[in-house]
Formats: C-alpha cells, sequence, structure tokens
C-alpha cells in the first residue's frame, strides 16, 4: 500500500463530491471535473484501486471503499471549513477556494482541529 499523495486525496475528494450530485462516477467524470487528461486520471484510479480506496464495476462506475470515503470525508470537511473562514476574514471567494485547496492537503490534524474549533466558536 503507498502512502496516499496530493492528487490522491484531490481525485476521493472529486469521487465523493460527484457522487454526492449524480448517481454514477466514472474517471472521464473526474478527469472532466478536475480539467485533468484521461490517462493520468486513469493512473490516479489504479493506483486508488490498487491500494483499496476505490472499487470500479465492470461499466466502469467508480466507488469509495471505507477507507477511501474517510479520507474524502476528512479533506472535503477541510476544504469546506478553511474556504468558509477565508471568505469570513475578507479573502475573495475565488481566492479562498483556491488557496483552500492547496491548504487542505498539508495541515497537520492538529492545526485543523484548532481551527475548526475557534472558527465554529466564532460564528
Amino acid at each position: 500500500m503507498h502512502e496516499i499523495q496530493e492528487s490522491g486525496e484531490m481525485y476521493l475528494e472529486t469521487i465523493l463530491i460527484l457522487s454526492n450530485s449524480q448517481p454514477h462516477v466514472r474517471s472521464i467524470d473526474v478527469a472532466n471535473y478536475m480539467n485533468y487528461s484521461k490517462p493520468s486520471v486513469s493512473r490516479g484510479v489504479g493506483i486508488l484501486k490498487e491500494d483499496g480506496y476505490v472499487i470500479m464495476d465492470e461499466s466502469g462506475y467508480l466507488t469509495l471503499t471505507e477507507s477511501g470515503r474517510k479520507i474524502a470525508e476528512k479533506i472535503y470537511e477541510r476544504h469546506v471549513v478553511l474556504e468558509k473562514l477565508l471568505i469570513s476574514i475578507g479573502v475573495s471567494p475565488e481566492t479562498a477556494e483556491r488557496d483552500a485547496c492547496k491548504i487542505e492537503h498539508v495541515i497537520s490534524e492538529e492545526t485543523f482541529e484548532t481551527i475548526k474549533r475557534r472558527y465554529q466558536n466564532h460564528r
């Protein structure tokens, strides 16, 4: 099993987001959403399948495994909280979205949980 990289986290998060808004998710949907090439996404999804984070059925539909869903939900929560926090302190929505997407992958659990508590207490 590989240590999951930022790109893998982004693929898992995208599969989660897409699965919340459409009945089936395929690699091409992930590629289109992320504006990545189909071969890049196919490689990334292949690694996620090997590592047990994603299942692909015979129709090419992607489903997150329990471990894949846990990671995706963690990353997505970080994104949402960080984006809202940045907007609340005056960052433009476009910049907040871009920055949250970068920060969500590198911030420690301790720092994120502290930020989240502070943000929730001040709302």
